[in-house]
This record gives structure tokens, C-alpha cells and sequence, in this order.
């Protein structure tokens, strides 16, 4: 059977323990069969559909884990809220081509005792590690489980979470891991605002105050275009695109190195709290701009 999409599809899978996962990846490697893991926390939406959409064209079978990891949640964050639509999300992980689905529960992932975590240190210091305090340890940690789990040849993540992505390409390198680490651009509505699972919070008013954020990158590039490359000067026209909009409460707005975070470059981070909800966003600089569009 195939999907809308034209991708030919199957009931995937579902499975909810490490040893039966690697019993059905293991199956697949007696059958020389590439695997491609996408990770993530479920509430799918277009970003993640063009991720499982690459993993599915790039290799011989797609594992989409969905878990909703504790330990990326700091106190007050909003763990017990994040929305879980399981039978949405394994519908489309269908419709993609995804040929198995790893929801393990929290005490699977975690069992009792368990006192190990994973942290990459320097890349987990700065930026979104000072604002969410042990996220970044929480991030390395479940990723390592995956990988063990699934043992995939190519993992696939977005480039929105672009903090996220240096911190497990450093893991997977530093790990001797040989997965490939495969990144994907950021998919964006089309009135700019990347997608994300948290912009369901937002009400009609603060949907449209969040267009902030996709203004003030816009901004930002058109000047570093036009020949501006003084990073000072750049975050400033970031803060100060983010300062007209009364109910953007910003975080941090910086243009960084993309590979340690710490010295300037040309990638371009936002963190930005609009009501209750926090966004982040990013563009790297002299790029073209919302290439790819949902809708």
C-alpha cells in the first residue's frame, strides 16, 4: 500500500523495551538491511515528517522512537503538559515510511538504581545549558540509550534544536559510535515561525507575536547581505527587532560559532519567551532563508 505521499507503507512495529528493539534490528542486519533512527518526543508535526521522510529515503528501514524524556525537563518546565497524541503520531510515522516505532515508558528507560548520565562538557555550558540547568546532560543521555537500542547507521535531527545538534554530533564523535549524524533543515510556516510541538501553547495573539523571532533573524541576515560582520552589531539588530514586540520576553539573542557555541560566528540563536511559551530559533548567516515551507 502506499501513502498520499507516495511512500509505500506498512503497520510499523511498536515497541517499548531496548531487548526487543535490538532484536528487530538485528533481523535486519542478518538481511543487510541499512536502519535510520529519528528521535523524538512525539506531538509530530511537519519538521519531524521531513525528518522521517529523509531517514525512510536514505535507508533500508526508519525506527521512530517517541519518548517524552524526564530529564530534558527542568522544574516549572512543562513535562506532565507536553502533548502526547500517540495514535496521531504513529499514524503518521505510517503514512512516512517508518518501519518500526521505540516507545519505551519512562521506568524502561530509566529503571530504578539507575545512576549513569551522559554530559558533553563545554557545548552544554553555554546558551540554552545556562538557561535549562542539566537539559543538555538529559539530551546526551537518552540519545546515547537510543543509539545502543536501535543502533542505526545514520541518526536524523533538525537543525532547530541547532545547540542540540552540535551536542550529540561531539557525543556520537567523541563515543567512537560510527553513526552518521544526518541534519535537517528547519521547516517553517508560512508566515516564517519554525514549527515546533510548543507553538500549540500559543493563543491567537501570541502566535503572532512569536513572528518576532523569524523577524529579527530575518533582519540580522539581510544585514550580515549587505556586508555587516561585526558580531556585536549583528546581535544588537537581533535584541533590537526582538524589543519591539511587547510580549517577546528574550532569553538570549547572540550569533555564535556553530560547533562550540561559545565564540562568535555566524549562526545566529534565539531563545524567547512569548506568554508561557518558549521558542527557539536560528538561521545561519549569508544563507538563504526559509527555503522550505509547510502548508
Amino acid at each position: 500500500m502506499r501513502s498520499s505521499t507516495g511512500v509505500k507503507t506498512s503497520t510499523p512495529l511498536v515497541v517499548s523495551k531496548a531487548s526487543e528493539l535490538r532484536q528487530v534490528v538485528a533481523a535486519w542486519r542478518q538481511q543487510h538491511l541499512t536502519v535510520g533512527l529519528v528521535p523524538t518526543m512525539g506531538a509530530l508535526h511537519a519538521g519531524h515528517a521531513s525528518l522521517i521522510r529523509a531517514a525512510a529515503a536514505e535507508n533500508d528501514r526508519t525506527v521512530v522512537s517517541i519518548f517524552v524524556n524526564p530529564l530534558q525537563f527542568g522544574a516549572g518546565e512543562d513535562f506532565e503538559s507536553y502533548p502526547r497524541p500517540f495514535e496521531k503520531d504513529r499514524q503518521l510515522a505510517r503514512e512516512l515510511g517508518a518501519a518500526a516505532i521505540y516507545a519505551p515508558s519512562p521506568g524502561e528507560m530509566y529503571r530504578p538504581g539507575a545512576a549513569t548520565r551522559v554530559r558533553v562538557s563545554g557545548l552544554s555550558d553555554v546558551l540554552e545549558g545556562v538557561s535549562r540547568p542539566g537539559h543538555f546532560e538529559g539530551v546526551a543521555t537518552v540519545v546515547a540509550k537510543l543509539f545502543n537500542a536501535s543502533r542505526p547507521d545514520r541518526a536524523y535531527f533538525g537543525q532547530k534544536d541547532a545547540q542540540q545538534v552540535a551536542v550529540v554530533r561531539r557525543l556520537a564523535s567523541d563515543l567512537d559510535t560510527g553513526i552518521e549524524i544526518r541534519v535537517c533543515p528547519i521547516v517553517r510556516d508560512v508566515d516564517g515561525l519554525a514549527l515546533s510541538s510548543r507553538n500549540a501553547y500559543l493563543n491567537t495573539e501570541e502566535r503572532e507575536a512569536a513572528l518576532a523571532l523569524s523577524r529579527a533573524l530575518r533582519s540580522a541576515n539581510s544585514a550580515f547581505l549587505k556586508g555587516e560582520r561585526d558580531p556585536g552589531q549583528l546581535r544588537r539588530l537581533l535584541q533590537d527587532t526582538l524589543r519591539e514586540e511587547p510580549r517577546a520576553n528574550v532569553d538570549y539573542a547572540d550569533v555564535v560559532d556553530p560547533v562550540d557555541f561559545a565564540g562568535p560566528g555566524q549562526l545566529a540563536v534565539l531563545a524567547v519567551r512569548i506568554g508561557r511559551t518558549r521558542l527557539i530559533d536560528n538561521h545561519q548567516l549569508g544563507e538563504p532563508f526559509a527555503a522550505a515551507l509547510s502548508g
